[in-house]
This record gives C-alpha cells, structure tokens and sequence, in this order.
C-alpha cells in the first residue's frame, strides 16, 4: 500500500471521530461529506482513471434512492435494500457503459448527462410505484430519536466511503487500474496491444455508479422523503468534478480532500452570503482552479519539488 493510500484511509479515520465533537449539526456536515467524498472517489473512477467525463452522477444517486425506498417500502431491512440496491446498479451501469463508453469526450458526456433526464421521466412516469410528482415516503429505519437516528446514518455514510476508498485503492493498485490509466492515454494504441478497452470502461463505470446510488439509498433512508427533483438535482453531476479538480484529478486522496474543501466553502458561503451565496461560490471556485490547477495535491509535490531544487 502507497503512502498516499495509508494517508487517504487515517483521513477518513479522522472523520470517523466526528461524533465526539459536535451534536446533530456536526453530524449533520459529516454524513453529508461522507456523501461528497463517495460522489468525488466514484466519479474519479471513470473520469480521473479512465479519462471519460462522466455527467452521469445525479442519474445513479437518483436510482438509488427510489430503488432503496421502493424496497424499504415493501419491508425490506435497510441492509438489504442497499445490497440489492448497490448490485443492481452495477449490473445496471455496466450495460449503459457498454453502450455509453463507445462514445468520446464531449459526445459520451452529453449522452452521460442526458441519463438524469432519462430516469427522471421514468420515475415521474412510474406513478403506482414511485408516487411521481408527489414524491416518495420512506419508513423510519431506526426510530431511536433524533440523535440516534443521525449518529446511526453518519455512520452508515462512513462504512460506505470506508468501502468505496478500499475499492478505489485496490483499483488503483491492480491491472484493471492499469488497464484505465493506458485508456487515458491513448485508447486507440491500447486497444492495438490486446486490451479489451470497453469491458475495462465498463467495469469502471458499473463501478463508479454501484457506490453512487448505495450512497443514493442511504440518502433517501436518511431524510425520509424524495421527489425527482431532490434526488435528480443536476448538481449532484457536477459537484463531483469540481471536488476532484479542486482537489487533484486522477488523485483519491486528492479528490477526497476536494470533497472536503467544497463542503466548508459551501457551507461558509452559505451562512455568510445567504442571496449571493452561489455567485460567491462559483468565484471562489474559479480563483482556486486558477492558481492550483492541478488540484490541492500540486502543492505539495510543488513543496517537495522547491525543496529539493534548495538542496
């Protein structure tokens, strides 16, 4: 295991601790950072290994959500729910890769973004079953209090980015990683030596949606209540990429770090700029991307790399 891959899990240890310092509020900012990590570390699989950027994101969170409050709704345990929930995504994203990943660059991101909207008028069409328009009510799953209902779905949040980092960390690691990486550099010449470029892109994108909508379920379990519009939100498509810039493209360290940045900026902003507060961030975003456009990681291989001209 790589040090950054050492530093990666103590960080996310670090996180674990949350519950020791603050009430429901804190625990409130950590689920939800937990939540953007796994957006981040996903996304990172096709678009930062493989080089394919995927708008895709908001598309999987939705189907997870409806798909585990679906099952919730029959009487499903919640663990199974999001077992069920996290497979069929796989089998599911895995087949739309196939097809998807043929295309390149701005074509397979326009087709990756067009998804949200597939599945959006899907479900808003799918009236008996997902309630539509009108949205969807979930079972509570704890009912232990408020507290305990937080601190039980942080949790869960955490076990998931526990579980998604050490499926990024063996990719990385593995000839599947590699096999991503060489895509990323020259598709045609790879497919020329004998890899079989779209089952690799397939893997990665069944990969990198199966967390997304996992994350998508525990969502929906945790508020109690989804429409299309909340789950389907665009947004969740893009703050993915702008973490893993902001934080190092291709880097899951990096990109957990950027997920992390882009919550206490949208929280500070937030609190701070209440009308403004998206224009804020946007500018704040754009100034970060100017001066560190490789992401947090370049300072400090900028720092090493100062140093060691010093010496």
């Amino acid at each position: 295991m790589t040090r950054i891959s050492i530093a990666l899990l103590l960080l996310i240890a670090c996180v674990a601790s949350l519950p020791l310092f603050g009430g429901a509020y804190a625990l409130r900012l950590g689920t939800i950072a937990c939540m953007y990590a796994v957006f981040a570390l996903s996304w990172n699989i096709v678009g930062g290994f493989a080089g394919y950027p995927s708008f895709a994101t908001a598309a999987f969170f939705g189907v997870g959500a409806y798909a585990t409050g679906i099952l919730l709704n029959k009487g499903m345990p919640l663990t199974v729910a999001l077992v069920a929930t996290l497979v069929a995504s796989f089998l599911l994203a895995g087949a739309l890769g196939a097809v998807l990943l043929r295309l390149r660059g701005h074509y397979f991101a326009i087709a990756s973004l067009s998804l949200v909207e597939v599945f959006r008028e899907l479900v808003n069409n799918a009236t008996d079953l997902t309630g539509g328009g009108m949205g969807l009510n979930i079972p509570l799953t704890s009912g232990a209090g408020i507290l305990a209902d937080a601190t039980f779905f942080f949790y869960a949040m955490w076990g998931l980015l526990v579980l998604t980092a050490l499926v990024v960390i063996v990719i990385a690691a593995s000839k599947l990683g590699f096999g991503l990486s060489c895509i990323r550099q020259n598709e045609t010449a790879s497919n020329m030596v004998g890899l079989n470029a779209t089952l690799y892109k397939s893997i990665a994108f069944g990969l990198s949606a199966c967390f997304v909508s996992c994350a998508g379920g525990i969502y929906a379990a945790w508020v109690h209540y989804i429409d299309p519009s909340d789950v389907f939100d665009i947004l969740y498509s893009v703050k993915p990429i702008v973490m893993a810039l902001m934080g190092g493209l291709g880097s899951p360290f990096g990109v957990v770090c950027g997920a992390f940045l882009y919550l206490g900026l949208e929280e500070v902003v937030w609190r701070n700029y209440i009308q403004i507060h998206s224009g804020v961030l946007g500018v704040l975003i754009i100034i970060l991307l100017l001066f560190l456009p490789h992401g947090l990681i370049s300072l400090r291989r900028g720092m090493f790399w100062r140093k060691a001209k010093h010496v």
